[in-house]
């Protein structure tokens, strides 16, 4: 004897309609739903983007002479520069223009939101930061982001040292 189960459906203004469905059709019904959840859940972490950000500072926080650039990385690629300054860390953006050379350095060019053009280019773990039109080098270091002690909040995106946000840097704007 064959296994029979009632599926009701609601349909507006329409009382329920039972329609009996065979054992097999139900499997086969449960399989199709399960492989459909399955494929949802692994491909959504394709269209996932991943984000990374290394950050560079120079000066004292806190004080008007600080001034830090955070360069974010989406999927590899260059996505965003912000430049931080001052005691307040009032935020500009900066435009990546591509890679470049500076003085027979691998460098890149950006373009900050005053127009002005600099040269980016590693010395080590850290980041020279030159004014094209007056040839000023800043020199700028990894900032860390993150609890102090056990106080402030985990910076998911960010380098989480030196050597892995000078990779970040050279994997992406000096690639």
């Amino acid at each position: 004897m064959r296994a029979v189960y009632p599926v009701q459906t609601i349909l507006p203004g329409w009382p329920f309609i039972s329609i009996p469905i065979s054992k097999t059709v139900m499997q086969l019904i449960k399989r199709t739903i399960a492989i459909i959840l399955f494929l949802a859940v692994s491909t959504a972490s394709l269209f996932a983007q991943t984000k990374k950000v290394a950050n560079y500072f120079i000066g004292k926080p806190g004080t008007d002479t600080y001034k830090s650039y955070s360069f974010w990385v989406t999927d590899g690629k260059p996505s965003e520069i912000s430049l931080a300054t001052g005691a307040n860390r009032t935020e500009t953006k900066a435009t990546y223009n591509g890679k470049a050379t500076y003085q027979g350095k691998t460098c890149f060019k950006m373009t900050a939101a005053d127009k002005k053009v600099y040269y980016v280019y590693p010395i080590d773990t850290k980041l020279a930061v030159v004014n094209a039109a007056t040839k000023k080098i800043e020199t700028f270091t990894w900032e860390y982001e993150g609890p102090v002690d056990g106080v402030g909040t985990f910076c998911q995106p960010c380098a989480q040292d030196e050597k892995e946000s000078m990779n970040l840097m050279k994997g992406s704007y000096l690639k």
